[in-house]
This record gives structure tokens, sequence and C-alpha cells, in this order.
């Protein structure tokens, strides 16, 4: 990926800042950078860019279980200021920030400033020779090479040129992050579908109306109910959930192949667990086969029918959907979610 050029400056060493990565906390500390820019700061404390590292990789970490790889340390502490600092899952990226950046919690805190020495310096490599610790906090200090910040004990200040850079091409910039962290997230994660998906917390998750309305009703409709394959209640149009079999933090998609009407109650349950395949696949399965069925047999135009063609090549009734080329496609992506940190029920 090209980023946008400018004569007074070393674009080639800013796009060599990725070149040599073993963990995220560049990705992250590049973001931070930008956001903090991007709202006019130039002396930028350093609690405010760690504070912003863990903002930006809470919705990945914590809701989509995200494997940021073993030896990485912003992951683990993701998970242990959410533990130290009491906050939820799903709050938002503007609402971590606020709690870190302001935080007193000295276990917090620790948590935030193991970064000071990993990434600070390191980040400065493509412009002077950066390991040595104090010698970067000197070479920056004087931006040897126009390199793009200085260093101090409790904060940073921009180059001016490349404040006014980062400032015109904020968004250019941005891509560049998350296109470098997809790839390197991909080596980390080589199973996981939608990883480019899994980087920012959508604003609002889809409802989904148009699945319920346009396929369920109609598979309930003709065949006068059906069960909930979770607890046998019996379902009818009106007084069912449309839930992710294998959870939506997961997969990151709304197919019909993944969704079927559950009982209101345990779909409110349920949250991101997992189900038991040796309890629950079979009549997931001869579920979603006779509600392919109907379609093809009386609705064969049904939009939703083409969900399905993302698992199978086809579905002709002869060769299309059977339990063991079902069981081939969810299987595997059960086991990695499982591995990823999903429970079961």
């Amino acid at each position: 990926m090209n980023l946008p050029y400018q004569l007074d400056l070393p674009i080639h060493l800013l796009a060599a800042c990725f070149n040599k990565t073993s963990a995220s906390y560049k990705f992250y500390w590049l973001l931070a950078i930008l956001k903090r820019v991007e709202l006019g700061e130039a002396s930028i404390r350093k609690q405010y860019l760690f504070a912003e590292m863990v903002s930006h990789a809470w919705f990945t970490v914590n809701y989509f279980h995200v494997s940021f790889g073993k030896q990485d340390k912003l992951q683990h502490s993701v998970q242990q200021i959410r533990q130290l600092e009491g906050l939820t899952i799903d709050i938002s990226q503007s609402a971590v920030y606020n709690a870190l950046a302001n935080t007193t919690n000295k276990n917090t805190l620790k948590e935030l400033q193991y970064f000071n020495a990993e990434v600070l310096h390191r980040f400065l490599s493509p412009w002077f020779r950066a390991d040595d610790m104090n010698q970067a906090y000197q070479l920056s200090g004087s931006f040897t090479n126009n390199c793009p910040y200085a260093l101090f004990k409790e904060h940073i200040e921009m180059n001016p040129a490349w404040m006014d850079y980062f400032q015109k091409n904020v968004l250019v910039l941005k891509h560049f992050c998350y296109w470098n962290l997809v790839v390197y997230l991909q080596t980390k994660n080589p199973n996981v579908p939608d990883l480019p998906n899994k980087l920012i917390k959508p604003a609002i998750r889809k409802n989904l109306v148009g699945q319920r309305k346009d396929f369920w009703d109609i598979v309930i409709r003709e065949l006068g109910s059906v069960d909930c394959i979770y607890t046998n209640k019996r379902l009818e149009i009106g007084n069912y959930a449309v839930e992710h079999f294998i959870p939506h933090a997961f997969v990151a998609h709304d197919l019909i192949w993944n969704l079927i009407p559950a009982d209101y109650a345990f779909n409110s349950t349920k949250s991101d667990r997992l189900p038991l395949l040796d309890r629950h696949f079979d009549p997931f399965f001869t579920l979603q086969q006779s509600a392919v069925k109907i379609m093809l047999d009386k609705f064969p135009k049904n939009r939703y029918l083409e969900d399905y063609l993302t698992l199978f090549p086809s579905l002709d009734r002869a060769a299309g959907l059977t339990r063991i080329k079902f069981l081939e496609q969810v299987q595997p992506l059960i086991t990695i979610a499982s591995n990823n940190g999903f429970e079961f029920l």
C-alpha cells in the first residue's frame, strides 16, 4: 500500500515502520498517535497513548477473541485491565479510553507502562538505530533524520512537519495501519473468518428482521411449528428469536445457514457460547435441511438460498445439503472458535 508522497518528509521510512514486527504493539501505537493528532494534540501524554492502544484493541480481543500470539503482551493487558477496571466487553472505545486515561489504579498503570519500554523507541528504528532506548531518547529529541516525534519521560512531542502530514492524511494512514494489522493477525489466526471486520466495533449490530420474516416465518408456516434445538420448546411465528448457531462474535456474519429459530429465554442467556456438536448438531442440521427443502420446492427464488452457496457449490436435491458436508464445514469453525477462547454451553 503506497502512502501519500511529501517532498520534505522521508515517507519511505514511515512505510517501513512495520517491516519487522513480532507483536501487535507498533500497529496500535501508530493508531494511538493518529487519534491524538487528529484531535490537534502535539504534546501527548504517554498514558493517553497507552490508553488509546488498549481501547483500539478492546473489541478485537474481548468480543471477537482474535489471538495476537502467545508472546503478545497487549492482548494480555487488555484482558487484565478489563478485570482490574471492572469494564464490560461491549463498552464503547471512547469509554475505555476515558477510563484508562484517568485511572489511578496502580495495577492498571503498571499494565499500561509496560509498553513504555517496548514500542515507543522501537517504532523509530527506520529513522535511526533504536535498540538502545537511552540513545533513542537523545536522537529523537532533535528529530534526527526527521523522525516523527521526540521522546520524553512522560510524553512525546510531535515533529511539526509530521504533525501536518498526519492530520492531512489521517484516513489513508489508518487504512495503512489496519491493512498491515490484518496481514499480521492472519499469520496468528490463519483459519479465523473475516478478520478485517473484527478490528473495529460495528456502530450497530444489524437486526435479523429480514431473515425472520422472509425465511424462517415461511418455513414455520409450512411446518406449522418447530422445536427449539436447545430447550425443545415448541416455537411458532411471533414467539421465537433468530439466533446464531456459531456465535456472531466469531463468524461476523448473518448468513442464513448459521441462523435458526430459538427459544427467546434461552437465546438471551446463550450469549457467545458455542453449541455442543454431539447434542445440538443433528437437530440443527435437520431443521436447516427441512428449511432448504421447503424453499427449493416452493420458493426457489428466495434470496436467502444464496447464503448456502458460501458453503456448498450446489443446492441440488441429490448432491447438495448433506449431514456429512454440513458437519465438515461447521466442525472446524467450532474447534477454532474454542481454541480462540469461546466457551461451550
